[in-house]
């Protein structure tokens, strides 16, 4: 499977993006997917993850409460709503695809088999 992230940019603290990954192939709805960021200088950190069905999602605790994540499988698309935006939200956001069955780290980078390219999100203070 292929993603493209979109929907980065600049915004203002207490503002609102909203980042979208489309995947390719008719078989999108078979995985779990995942948003992971990435600051200058430090390590790529989980920020939610859903899986397959849409049943359940997972969110890190630096994020809950701001940063829902959804899918829409009908359009092959993961979606990432990010509200009250930090300066310390500032990264480049990643989509990441799983296939096969859930996995219990899905915290995890190593867990995900696909990536996408990323999409800058800059928050002004």
């Amino acid at each position: 499977v292929q993603l493209q992230a979109s929907g980065g940019g600049l915004v203002q603290a207490g503002g609102s993006l909203r980042l979208s990954c489309a995947a390719s192939g008719r078989t999108f709805s078979t995985y779990n997917m995942g948003w992971f960021r990435q600051a200058p200088g430090k390590e790529r950190e989980f920020v939610a993850a859903i899986r397959w069905s849409g049943s359940r999602t997972y969110v890190a605790d630096s994020v809950k409460g701001r940063f829902t994540i959804s899918r829409d499988n009908d359009k092959n698309t993961v979606y990432l709503q990010m509200n009250s935006l930090k300066p310390e939200d500032t990264a480049v956001y990643y989509c990441a695809a799983r296939g096969g069955v859930w996995a219990v780290n899905y915290y995890s980078a190593y867990q995900y088999d696909y990536w996408g390219q990323g999409t800058q999100v800059t928050v002004s203070s």
